[in-house]
């Protein structure tokens, strides 16, 4: 029997690895089916989640043992990458080995992917009530960054450092780009599972939002309309003037986040511009493109070592913690407005400012439609969700400048 092993590798590397690995490797197989599977029913994004669960299932499946150029010997891996090269030397040999490791050498190590992701985002994006109610916006989105803030103590009282503690705050933003940018800065050690967690969890804000919703808002209250509220009507020339000047500002502020600010509001003057070709290749091509590859490659990245990681499961409690904070956060900023306007905003827009874009808009408008027909609020909401890209963008930007010189 054991002749017969030796002809099929990854067989045989079950046995030249510890009994925990080899059990987190089939479960990894199992969940990269589960993931694919509820990508492909449209329970979870299917963007990120059908090619992620391929790469989870194929990365597991591969293992087996391989030459170390580095010590003369060998060792379980895979052909796929190599995510923790850093000397130029190791960049040479990985990209002779593993057939991914340009993609990853190109794109993630340096925060490319993020700010490709940015670019496309920006150019589907609808800034109309956002510049005509900047105030409300940005009134609604500080509050949605509650996780954001209160998950960085809480890591540190789990035994985290603060850069590591800073990097899972960023969850709590619920803006994935943000997240690998922020991880890549403060802890490149735990970019893979921070980005992993946080991925799943986005994917899944779209099923479990709308049940704390329904726990903290009454169906009376989801079902405002908004009608005498009206969206002033802004112009492509207004738009581009104004992606230009908070760019501007926001990079002079804050030159870490210089390339996100950048991509975002390219992709918006892009969109304004009404330039078909340069539409098409932001949102069909690059947007598209990267989501693919941002999803395989983080599929690929999880393999077993990754979950026995001891620091996996706090990291699974904090992720859950910090979106699950910012949602109570949105839902009460909502609730404030709501109080203020004597009940003509709708408070579920208040967790539209967690800026999963549109996710979360997405969701404000498709609870309070189910109560009443006419509550069209996926407009408003689209408001504080760019809020929130922007106030998560800056709260990053502070900690990636702050927690360095702790």
């Amino acid at each position: 029997m054991g002749n017969f092993i030796d002809y099929f590798p990854g067989l045989l590397s079950f046995s030249q690895m510890p009994l925990e690995m080899s059990i987190a490797r089939i479960f990894l197989i199992l969940l990269g089916f589960l993931i694919l599977y509820l990508g492909y029913k449209d329970v979870l994004e299917p963007l990120i989640m059908i090619p992620m669960g391929v790469g989870i299932c194929l990365v597991n499946a591969g293992i087996f043992m391989m030459p170390d150029p580095t010590t003369n010997t060998a060792k379980l891996g895979t052909m796929f990458l190599d995510s923790m090269v850093t000397t130029p030397e190791q960049h040479i040999n990985a990209l002779q080995v593993y057939f991914l490791q340009p993609i990853y050498a190109l794109t993630f190590s340096n925060g490319l992917i993020a700010c490709m992701v940015f670019l496309g985002i920006g150019a589907i994006t609808e800034l109309d009530f956002f510049i005509g109610n900047p105030k409300l916006s940005l009134m609604l989105a500080i509050p949605a960054e509650l996780g954001t803030f209160l998950t960085f103590p809480v890591a540190i009282y789990m035994g985290f450092n603060p850069k590591e503690a800073a990097a899972i705050a960023t969850i709590g933003g619920a803006d994935g780009p943000m997240v690998l940018f922020a991880s890549l800065q403060l802890a490149r050690n735990l970019f893979v599972p921070i980005s992993i967690i946080s991925y799943i969890y986005l994917s899944i804000v779209y099923s479990g939002y709308p049940y704390l919703i329904k726990a903290l808002v009454p169906k009376k209250i989801r079902g405002i309309p908004m009608k005498e509220m009206k969206i002033k009507k802004v112009s492509s020339g207004e738009k581009i003037s104004f992606s230009i000047i908070t760019g501007t500002v926001l990079s002079l502020l804050f030159p870490i986040a210089a390339p996100l600010f950048v991509s975002f509001f390219l992709g918006v003057v892009i969109r304004e511009t009404k330039v078909n070709r340069y539409i098409h290749l932001a949102d069909d091509v690059i947007l598209t493109s990267s989501t693919f590859f941002l999803g395989f490659l983080l599929g690929c990245l999880l393999s077993a070592d990754v979950v026995v990681n001891p620091k996996m499961f706090k990291l699974i409690v904090l992720g859950f913690v910090a979106l699950f904070l910012s949602g109570v956060g949105g839902l009460l900023g909502g609730y404030a407005v709501w109080w203020l306007s004597k009940g003509k905003i709708n408070p579920l827009i208040g967790i539209a400012g967690v800026s999963c874009v549109p996710s979360t808009a997405k969701v404000a408008h498709k609870c309070a439609n189910e109560v009443n027909e006419e509550a069209f609020i996926l407009p408003f909401a689209m408001g504080p969700n760019i809020a929130g890209v922007i106030t998560t963008a800056v709260i990053t930007a502070c900690y990636v400048t702050q927690v360095q010189m702790l």
